[in-house]
């Protein structure tokens, strides 16, 4: 059955965008760069909440975006070819390589991992995220701690309430001092 995974980039105390809105402080280096993008080449699908997707709606539609050097192109590539499905209760419509969530989360994710592919389901968005979470959705979660503090803002984790046990996979430092770690969920 295919994993669900949440991978996301969070401050050293815990949030995913800041107090002013902004997650610039999670743009990442080239080693950090290429680690995501190698996630991504690991993927079958990609489930995004609205404000996600349109933050990475360039990727979905530009050819080439100008100044894009391999590593970005090489995202580009293989981006514009994952598939997405984008949950929205605003959006009519949605472009590329994407379509529309034509049910809840759970059916979709259910539907989703009985289907035959290869790839895991990848979940983005803090309140799409937070959502499956609730409901006992994720299998892995792949965190990118960045050393900053922002002292606010949308939390990486929602308060839930319950309690989670997860098991560390791996975990890996990079240059910049962006930490990764990788859990399982233990169920």
């Amino acid at each position: 059955m295919r994993r669900v995974t949440c991978s996301m980039a969070v401050s050293l105390d815990g949030y995913i965008v800041g107090p002013d809105g902004g997650f610039t402080w999670t743009a990442p280096d080239e080693e950090v760069f290429r680690f995501a993008t190698d996630e991504v080449r690991q993927l079958g699908v990609h489930l995004l909440g609205r404000r996600l997707y349109e933050s990475m709606v360039l990727w979905e539609t530009t050819d080439q975006p100008p100044g894009l050097d391999f590593p970005m192109h090489e995202f580009a590539e293989l981006w514009k070819a994952l598939p997405k499905v984008v949950f929205s209760t605003t959006l009519t419509a949605v472009e590329g390589n994407a379509r529309l969530a034509s049910s809840g989360l759970a059916e979709e994710i259910a539907r989703l991992r009985a289907e035959p592919g290869e790839g895991d389901i990848a979940i983005g968005g803090a309140t799409l995220a937070g959502e499956a979470a609730a409901l006992g959705l994720i299998d892995e979660y792949r965190v990118r701690v960045y050393p900053v503090l922002v002292g606010g803002g949308i939390p990486f984790f929602p308060r839930q309430e319950r309690r989670v046990d997860l098991e560390l996979l791996e975990t890996r430092t990079f240059g910049s001092g962006v930490a990764f770690l990788h859990h399982r969920v233990l169920r």
